[in-house]
């Protein structure tokens, strides 16, 4: 199986779901299915239903959570030193040439991204035409809207 790179915050929240689940949301939905068995007939009850259906999600979500933590190469964006280049993990400060807006991404795992929060998948457009780029560069995008062109202002391994 290959490794999935994952940043150590994003590997942390990960770990935090899966200690939730395991320790938080499996025990309530065993005691809804005991509770919900205690009512009698269960060919016709909602509440036995609906609680083996989020048992049934929650076994699939610690089993896939265990999976990716299993595959995971943690990376420390703040022991890189990719010599200012744009790596995984890091975090650069991009210009937009054609309006001059600023914009902060940090280049993440497919499964920490949050756009919202300026975290960036690796296998985005954006992230891919990033890479390897230094403070200076120009990277081209190819958006929905046509190619974006961000001058890189700053990168940071933080």
């Amino acid at each position: 199986m290959s490794t999935i790179p994952i940043t150590k915050r994003g590997a942390e929240k990960l770990k935090e779901e899966l200690q939730r689940l395991k320790h938080v949301e499996r025990p309530a939905v065993v005691i809804a299915i005991a509770e919900a068995r205690a009512q009698g007939d269960l060919s016709e009850n909602a509440e036995y239903d609906a609680a083996k259906d989020k048992q049934g999600f929650i076994e699939g979500r610690i089993q896939e959570i265990e999976g990716k933590l299993s595959a995971a190469q943690i990376i420390d964006p703040a022991a890189l030193d990719a010599g200012g280049r744009v790596v995984f993990g890091a975090t650069v400060d991009l210009e937009e040439e054609e309006s001059g807006d600023p914009v902060t991404y940090q280049v993440v795992g497919d499964d920490e991204a949050d756009i919202k929060q300026g975290l960036i998948s690796i296998s985005s457009p954006i992230a891919r035409a990033l890479i390897g780029k230094e403070a200076g560069d120009v990277a081209a995008v190819q958006a929905p809207g046509g190619v974006r062109h961000y001058e890189v202002i700053k990168v940071r391994y933080v």
